[in-house]
């Protein structure tokens, strides 16, 4: 289970505290020749690399401006060829105004056996370089010289931070295996933070003591807390189908600074309530008071657009229609409007803030219930629940309550129909922002993923067949192919795309239905032929009635998951195949039927071939019936697409009659 605690340290010691720290953790440059002579990772056989030792600590330094220290310290072992690059290191340094992050004493260097003894080559400073990344971050960059597979490297340095609230996090997972991971924090009492470990493994240890007379500021003295944490055999995150963002998943502890006490009595409180949040967002001259703006701006647009409707849900259709069409995306997120309403509906673009509180604004001058919802989209990660961190927050949508029914807008995308929120936002819950106090709300799908292909076919003794494939696209994979037509460019170009790897299938014509109403289902039907045998050379002959809609390989791999499966919207996939032969053939034999249900109604596969004189009937009936399926749940997911996979390579076998 994803494991979250809080831990909050509080007392009443003067803030300009200084710190004295002695360097803990494991030697530099003790190298063994057992290390040198690893040829591979016992437990992780595919690892290009491993990290053998890791420590990292942070402390407040006891003199000049009392930077926030942080010590770091790493052991990795080369194995294949591809780990080479791990002996690239680019260090992020952040910058605001005149305060910078800088790094100091850095130590690197290169081990090999060469001629039977051990070698040792150093970084030199000159290999060092730091690069002016953008307006807030430098790179501190080198690469360790003579590294080989089978090298191991040994790096350490130092980063000085005058950006102190910002206590350093510290991720024990990472895309290689770790054989042990450690952490120290030395936190000063009058400090209280909010101290949250995410991730699906354990500590092997979480020690804390007090550190007596820890700050010395200049005459006073003070308590610290010291907090250790180490795990140990840390498995390599792989990003694995149907995720969310890695940020979701990896083990990692955070700090979040919650409030600071002063010397003088007073304190700071940083970590606000829902209820601080809520008036900023209300004052704020991006967020709320765009909403209140907008009125105006929309004032006469609005009564045109629905004028003489009376029903609420029609009202709300017209307006989400017509601003959805005004503006023009600059595919920029946000939940604060980039431009302001006004010279954004001016400009008719903008970014996510700029549209839908423009959205907002609209429906709300059309007298209905709506409010704006801030959300984290998948790529972002999920936002925290305990505490509010607007920074979290990346997107803002339209919620509208109409009757007894809520409706989810976001007017950036042109081919979600009323009510769809985009894939990308489907992500945990997001939080409504209404006019007395927020509160959360649910993001779940509106609607499916669902195909349904219907393939009628007539073989002719000459071993070609021809018919027609008509697939019927509903809910979010409507909206997937609409957006690809008009990428595409033109109906010709998507149907050269979409069906270039049709083994041996001509498509001979084609047709289009409701490529712009998006209320109803699009229809894209194929007028196609094959040749199927030759008749002339062959007395039998394979068929596979799976010309379009084919799962060719099952996405779940691993034979363990720790994260759940994340489909965002549920799938549904139903190929139904209608195929006439000639009387001198006849099918050799009947596959077998497929029928195997997921536990508490969660999806199924459905397989069956029926045949009737001469024409032969396949029908296959794939469900994902929910959003997120637990890791216990995997292996139940797993042998479905697997079953589903085996199922859709199997060809049907004619032979000619005796």
């Amino acid at each position: 289970m994803r494991s979250v605690f809080a831990i909050t340290l509080v007392g009443f010691i003067v803030i300009p505290f200084i710190c004295s720290a002695q360097f803990n953790g494991f030697p530099f440059g003790e190298v063994t020749y057992r290390e040198l002579n690893i040829k591979t990772y016992e437990q992780d056989t595919s690892a290009d690399a491993v990290v053998l030792k890791e420590f990292g600590e942070a402390y407040m330094e006891d003199h000049d401006d009392m930077n926030l220290i942080f010590r770091y310290h790493v052991k990795i072992k080369i194995l294949k060829k591809a780990g080479l690059e791990r002996a690239n290191f680019e260090i992020p340094l952040r910058k605001q105004d005149e305060r910078k992050e800088f790094v100091r004493n850095v130590q690197a260097s290169t081990f090999n056996v060469e001629n039977g003894s051990m070698r040792e080559v150093k970084l030199t400073q000159k290999e060092q370089f730091l690069e002016n990344y953008s307006k807030f971050y430098d790179i501190k960059k080198f690469a360790l010289p003579n590294v080989r597979v089978g090298s191991v490297i040994d790096v350490s340095y130092e980063i000085a931070s005058p950006f102190r609230f910002n206590f350093r996090s510290w991720e024990f997972q990472s895309d290689i295996p770790k054989i042990a991971s450690e952490y120290w924090a030395l936190i000063p009492a009058n400090y209280k933070y909010n101290i949250s470990l995410r991730g699906y493994l354990s500590l092997k240890s979480n020690d804390s003591e007090i550190k007596r007379d820890c700050f010395k500021p200049g005459g006073q003295s003070a308590d610290c807390v010291l907090m250790k944490f180490t795990m140990v055999d840390i498995p390599a995150f792989k990003e694995e189908e149907y995720m969310t963002a890695k940020s979701n998943f990896l083990s990692v502890v955070n700090f979040e600074l919650a409030e600071v006490h002063y010397f003088d009595g007073h304190k700071d409180k940083i970590t606000r309530e829902w209820k601080d949040i809520d008036d900023e967002l209300r004052r704020e001259n991006k967020f709320g008071i765009q909403v209140r703006r907008g009125e105006d701006i929309v004032d006469q647009h609005v009564n045109v657009v629905i004028a003489g409707e009376t029903d609420e849900l029609a009202k709300a259709q017209k307006i989400y229609d017509f601003i959805k069409a005004h503006y023009r995306w600059n595919d920029v997120y946000g939940i604060y409007s980039e431009f302001g309403i006004r010279k954004a509906f001016e400009s008719k673009t903008g970014n996510v803030g700029d549209i839908n509180l423009s959205l907002v604004a609209a429906l709300k001058y059309a007298g209905l219930s709506a409010d704006p919802l801030i959300l984290s989209t998948r790529k972002n990660g999920l936002v925290n629940e305990l505490y509010p961190v607007v920074t979290d927050f990346n997107y803002v949508v339209a919620k509208v309550n109409i009757k007894d029914k809520v409706y989810l807008l976001d007017a950036t995308e042109d081919f979600a129909s009323f009510g769809m929120l985009p894939e990308r936002c489907l992500n945990g819950k997001g939080r409504v922002m209404a006019e007395k106090e927020s509160y959360w709300y649910d993001l779940k799908p509106a609607d499916k993923e669902r195909t349904v292909t219907i393939v009628n076919l007539a073989l002719a003794n000459t071993g070609l067949a021809k018919g027609t494939i008509n697939n019927t696209y509903f809910g979010y994979e409507a909206a997937t192919q609409r957006a690809l037509i008009a990428s595409y460019g033109s109906e010709k170009e998507y149907v050269g795309k979409v069906t270039k790897n049709l083994n041996g299938i001509t498509v001979t014509g084609y047709h289009f239905e409701n490529v712009d109403d998006l209320k109803k289902p699009l229809i894209v039907k194929y007028d196609v032929e094959a040749e199927v045998y030759d008749a002339s050379a062959h007395d039998n002959f394979l068929f596979n009635p799976f010309l379009m809609e084919r799962t060719n390989n099952n996405p779940f791999k691993s034979p363990e998951r720790l994260y759940p499966v994340d489909f965002g919207p549920p799938l549904e996939q139903t190929v139904v195949l209608v195929m006439d032969y000639p009387e001198e053939l006849e099918l050799s034999e009947l596959p077998e039927k497929v029928g195997l249900a997921l536990p508490a109604a969660g999806g199924r596969y459905m397989y069956n071939v029926q045949n009737v004189g001469h024409t032969v009937t396949v029908n296959s009936s794939f469900l994902i019936n929910k959003t997120v399926y637990s890791p216990a749940e995997y292996h139940y997911l797993k042998e479905l697409f697997d079953r589903v996979v085996a199922a859709q390579r199997t060809d049907l076998v004619f032979k000619k009659k005796s």
